[in-house]
C-alpha cells in the first residue's frame, strides 16, 4: 500500500502518484448531496478497466413522502444516524479494509447544505483516521461522467442532465471542463412528474408508494387506450434557446386534473379514471421538449465544430434518464445527427456513491492536484453553477430548427 504524505513536494507527488496510478487505484465516494446516503467502493486498474467494489444506497424517500416533500433538518438527522452504518457495510461488501482505499471523494456541491455537511465532516474524519487525500465532487459533474465507468465515451461530448432537482445541457470537454449551454428556468422534470403523480394521487395505489413520480407516469402510461386524449401547449415555443421550463406543464396538468374531476365527480381519495390516457399525454409533452432543446444544442455544437472531427455522443444522466420513453426518443433524435447515446445502468441513473467515486477516479487521472490534504480548506456550497455559462451566446445564435418528432408522433 502506497501511503503519500502531506510533506512531499509536488515535484515528487507528481512524480510517484504518475508511478502508482499504473497499478490499481481504489476510491470510496460518498454520496448525501439530498435525501440518499450513497457510499460505493470503485477499483480502477491498470488504467484500463473499472471494476465497482461496492455499492451501498440507504434512501430516506419512505420517511420524506409521507410529508410531501424532502424536510432538510431530517435529512441531516437521517444521515447522520445511517452513514457510519453505510460505510461499514460497504466495506463487508468490497471485501477491503479502509486502509487499502487510495483516496476518498465526497459531494461537496450543489445540493442541500445540511446534507452535504453531513458527507463532508464524515469524509474528514475517514482522511484524518487513515491518512487519505480528499476529492471534492461537484454533484452534477459527476453525473455527467457517469456513463463513462461502463462505456467508452471519449471527450468532448454533450450531456442532457435530467432529475428531480436539475435540467441542464452542458457540453463536456473533459472532467473539469464544462460548457453550460441550457438549464431549467423553473421546475425540474423529475419535480415537476412528483407533483403531478401526487396530484392525480396515484400514490394511493400500494404498488407506486416507493416510486418515483417519473417511474409512476411511464409505468401507468403503457396502459392508456387514447394517448392522445390529453394535448399539453409546447413550453417555449417561440424562445430560441436550450433552456427549459416545466412550470407550464405542471400548471396545465392541475388544470386538466380539476377539470377532469369536476367532470366526473371524481372522490376525495380517489384518481380520474382515464388516469393512464393523462400519463400518456404528459409523458409525450416532457419527452417533446426535451427533444427540442436537445436538437437545439446538438445543432449549436456542430455548427461551431465543438465536437471537432471525433464521434459525436450524447450522454443522458440523472434520475429521469431511467425513463425509456424518453431515452429512446432522445436516441432517435440523435440518430439524424450521426451521433451515438448512451447513459448509465439504471441502478447509476440516480444519486449514488458510485458516480461519486467515478468522479474521483477521473479528477485524479486527468490531475494529481485534484487530490487534497488540506481538509478544512474544503467546504459545501449549496448552490454552483455548472462549469463556464454560454447560455446567452446559444440565444445570441437564434438558431431556428426543422423539429424531429417523438416517434408516437412520427409512426401516426
Amino acid at each position: 500500500m502506497l501511503i503519500i504524505h502531506q510533506k512531499i513536494t509536488n515535484k515528487n507527488f507528481s512524480y510517484i502518484w504518475q508511478k502508482f496510478i499504473k497499478r490499481n487505484l481504489t476510491v470510496l465516494g460518498i454520496e448525501t448531496s439530498c435525501d440518499d446516503t450513497g457510499i460505493a467502493l470503485i477499483r480502477h486498474e491498470n488504467n484500463e478497466n473499472n471494476r465497482v467494489l461496492a455499492n451501498i444506497l440507504n434512501s430516506q424517500q419512505s420517511f420524506h413522502i409521507r410529508y410531501g416533500g424532502i424536510i432538510p433538518p431530517r435529512a441531516q438527522d437521517l444521515h447522520r444516524a445511517k452513514i457510519a452504518h453505510v460505510f461499514e457495510e460497504c466495506l463487508q461488501e468490497a471485501q477491503i479494509s479502509a486502509q487499502e482505499v487510495d483516496a476518498i471523494a465526497v459531494t461537496t456541491k450543489p445540493g442541500l447544505p445540511l446534507s452535504l455537511l453531513v458527507g463532508l465532516r464524515f469524509a474528514r474524519f475517514l482522511a484524518r483516521t487513515y491518512n487519505k487525500p480528499l476529492v471534492p465532487v461537484h454533484h452534477m459533474e459527476a453525473h455527467a461522467l457517469q456513463a463513462r465507468l461502463e462505456h467508452d465515451i471519449p471527450y468532448p461530448f454533450l450531456c442532457l442532465l435530467i432529475s428531480g432537482g436539475h435540467c441542464q445541457l452542458t457540453f463536456v470537454r473533459g472532467p473539469h471542463e464544462f460548457l453550460l449551454l441550457g438549464e431549467s428556468l423553473d421546475d425540474a422534470p423529475g419535480e415537476a412528474f412528483d407533483k403531478i403523480v401526487r396530484r392525480l394521487r396515484l400514490y394511493i395505489n400500494p404498488k407506486y408508494r416507493q416510486w418515483s413520480g417519473g417511474r409512476i407516469v411511464e409505468e401507468v402510461a403503457k396502459l392508456a387506450k387514447q394517448p392522445e386524449a390529453f394535448q399539453f401547449p409546447l413550453p417555449l415555443a417561440q424562445t430560441r434557446d436550450c433552456n427549459f421550463s416545466f412550470a407550464g406543464i405542471k400548471n396545465n396538468s392541475f388544470r386538466s386534473i380539476n377539470k377532469q374531476e369536476r367532470k366526473e365527480g371524481t372522490p376525495p381519495d380517489s384518481a380520474i379514471s382515464n388516469y393512464a390516457d393523462f400519463c400518456a399525454g404528459l409523458l409525450h409533452a416532457v419527452s417533446r421538449h426535451l427533444m427540442h432543446r436537445t436538437q437545439r444544442a446538438l445543432e449549436f455544437c456542430i455548427a461551431r465544430n465543438y465536437f471537432e472531427a471525433k464521434p459525436r455522443s450524447l450522454v443522458v444522466s440523472g434520475g429521469v434518464a431511467n425513463n425509456d420513453v424518453i431515452f429512446d426518443d432522445l436516441s432517435n433524435l440523435a440518430k439524424h445527427y450521426n451521433c451515438e447515446t448512451y447513459r448509465p445502468s439504471k441502478k447509476y441513473c440516480s444519486d449514488n456513491g458510485v458516480m461519486i467515486a467515478w468522479n474521483g477516479v477521473e479528477q485524479i487521472l486527468s490531475n494529481f492536484q485534484s487530490l487534497r490534504w488540506d481538509y478544512y480548506n474544503l467546504d459545501i456550497k449549496g448552490k454552483v453553477p455548472l462549469g463556464v455559462s454560454i447560455i446567452n451566446e446559444v440565444t445570441k445564435s437564434n438558431m431556428k430548427c426543422k423539429w424531429i418528432q417523438p416517434r408516437r408522433v412520427a409512426n401516426e
